[in-house]
């Protein structure tokens, strides 16, 4: 396994976690159950792991990436910057998350502040998260690039209509 067949394989999970973590957060908010909260803090502490392995991982893909025939430096680049900030905003979102859970066992009485905050900035991650996975998978798949395939379909449907 090379570091692009790593990367691949990791880079899908810092996205995954905050998706499944706020589902948890709402039920755990919902229900009021602090068991169901500290679920969502363990799902979004390790998201921000996974965060590590997939923005580590990604030098040694960016290297064989960009030895590949379509791959361009600046789709490289607009994920790789992507990435960074989707990173950086995991790695606070896991701290904020870390908090939560101590405040959440200790009782503490702004535990509900923090799961509402924990909630809340989990919603901004996953934007950034579309972002960084959505630039990412450019690098290699031109269908899914911003006005690529527009041409070719209705080419193709003009074609199609006309033999008929």
């Amino acid at each position: 396994m090379n570091e692009a067949h790593f990367h691949l394989l990791v880079n899908h999970l810092p996205i995954i976690f905050p998706v499944v973590g706020v589902l948890v957060m709402v039920s755990g908010i919902i229900y009021k159950s602090e068991a169901v909260k500290r679920t969502a803090y363990l799902i979004f502490a390790i998201g921000a792991l996974t965060a590590i392995a997939a923005i580590t991982s990604g030098e040694g893909a960016e290297e064989i990436a960009e030895k590949l025939n379509g791959v361009t430096e600046n789709f490289i680049k607009n994920h790789e910057e992507a990435a960074e900030t989707f990173a950086i905003l995991s790695y606070i979102l896991g701290g904020i998350s870390i908090i939560g859970l101590w405040a959440s066992v200790k009782q503490k009485p702004f535990s509900t502040i923090i799961a509402f905050s924990a909630l809340l900035f989990a919603c901004v991650v996953l934007f950034f998260a579309k972002q960084t996975g959505t630039t990412g998978g450019e690098i290699r798949h031109t269908e899914i690039r911003s006005g690529n395939n527009v041409p070719a379909i209705n080419n193709i449907v003009t074609e199609k209509d006309d033999s008929d």
